[in-house]
């Protein structure tokens, strides 16, 4: 690759991260269409992707903004002047998403310098909270054109990062993964021409799996962290109908996260101990020979109490991809993916005995099954491309850095 080309500086909270695949496939489909990517990973990380240096932020240089901020706050006090106003005059939604501003915040002070010295032609942070903090004070200090992402835990979560319009009412473009996101990003007054809703995606399709014969017992898989918003309680509800109503099955649950003490204990008590396996984490190859055992995939995720949601689980694509039924609840962005009755079923997640007749269909039809997973891989193969999404994302980092240049 020629160092010639301009450099997209790609801003991350924490990189490569094992539960953010997605994001990883994008920098490969990056690097396969040329484009020369500078990493940063702002907690934590590894040091290299896929033979690029990855620059992690020491928290040890924190110290350091002793001096910095004032020496910064000397160079452009109006900036200094607009954060402190806003320290002052506003309630962050959570501790932890003030300490992602701040930490986004102690990057740029702190990087300032490099960036000054060795510029990329464009700035790209991967979320809305910490890496668009950063970028866009990188911009404040120096001009550095940058792009945001915001996706549905940067929107939702407490009601949305604490600086959010501040910080995409500045960005070059503003990416997003679905159409939800894209209007959610509207309401809030986000100008609609900046939004570009761009999905994900798989650096390669893998082999459709052909349809077991017999699906009894019927073989389900979740692939969640085990948290609020995954609805994993109605989950397990729906096993224990399952059961109550003579449907053999297996089920696991691959994923971990701080409910999963009591979903076991649940599971327990709902008598599907037996028939149910907590998998914990997995590596994603891993996770593929998961899907090649499963019938359907389950997700039943749910608004949780802090307004956090799922915008379109990657999971949910990926599992369509080899020929995974999908039946999903309605929350959030499932359904962009998920048509009920033609690439999956939606069942609202607490109507478990609608879940019942939807899992015996799928164990038993093998029409519907078959009509089912051609209609999810066709979908796939025209939306969840990270090759070709890559390309759109693409072309809209090279039409900002021309602008740049022509200004």
């Amino acid at each position: 690759m020629s160092d010639s080309k301009p450099v997209i500086a790609y801003l991350f909270t924490t990189f490569p991260k094992s539960t953010e695949t997605f994001l990883q496939r994008e920098i490969i489909a990056m690097r396969a269409h040329g484009v020369n990517v500078r990493l940063y990973s702002l907690w934590g990380g590894l040091s290299s992707f896929r033979g690029l240096p990855v620059t992690r932020f020491n928290k040890w240089r924190l110290l350091t903004l002793f001096w910095m901020i004032p020496y910064e706050g000397w160079r452009r006090p109006e900036v200094l002047k607009q954060v402190l106003h806003g320290l002052f005059t506003r309630r962050p939604p959570s501790w932890i998403n003030f300490w992602e501003n701040m930490l986004g915040a102690g990057f740029a002070c702190l990087f300032a310098g490099s960036f000054r010295k060795n510029p990329p032609a464009l700035i790209h942070a991967a979320w809305g909270g910490a890496p668009a903090t950063a970028a866009w004070l990188l911009w404040r200090l120096d001009g550095h054109r940058f792009s945001a992402a915001a996706h549905a835990y940067d929107i939702y979560e407490h009601g949305g990062d604490w600086w959010l319009n501040d910080k995409l009412a500045h960005a070059a473009f503003i990416h997003t993964s679905t159409e939800m996101g894209r209007a959610a990003l509207v309401a809030r007054g986000i100008a609609a021409d900046k939004i570009l809703p761009i999905r994900r995606g798989l650096d390669r399709l893998p082999k459709l799996k052909r349809l077991r014969s017999s699906r009894e017992p019927l073989h389900l898989i979740c692939v969640a962290r085990l948290v609020e918003k995954k609805g994993l309680d109605h989950q397990l509800r729906i096993y224990a109908a399952l059961r109550a109503a003579g449907v053999p099955f297996q089920a696991r649950i691959v994923g971990d996260g701080p409910l999963r003490p009591a979903l076991e204990k649940m599971a327990g008590l709902l008598g599907i101990a037996a028939d149910l396996t907590f998998c914990g984490h997995l590596p994603q190859h891993e996770v593929w020979e998961q899907f090649a055992w499963a019938d359907v995939l389950l997700h039943t995720g749910v608004i949780a109490p802090s307004g956090d949601r799922d915008g379109l689980p990657n999971v949910i694509p990926e599992a369509m991809s080899c020929g995974v039924l999908v039946v999903t609840s309605p929350t959030a962005g499932t359904t962009e993916a998920i048509s009920d009755g033609v690439s999956g079923i939606v069942v609202p997640e607490d109507a478990p005995a609608r879940w019942v007749a939807a899992l015996r269909r799928l164990a038993s039809d093998d029409v519907v099954a078959e009509k089912f997973r051609a209609a999810a891989r066709l979908w796939v193969e025209e939306n969840f491309d990270a090759h070709k999404n890559a390309a759109r994302l693409l072309q809209h980092f090279e039409a900002t850095i021309a602008s740049s240049r022509q200004s």
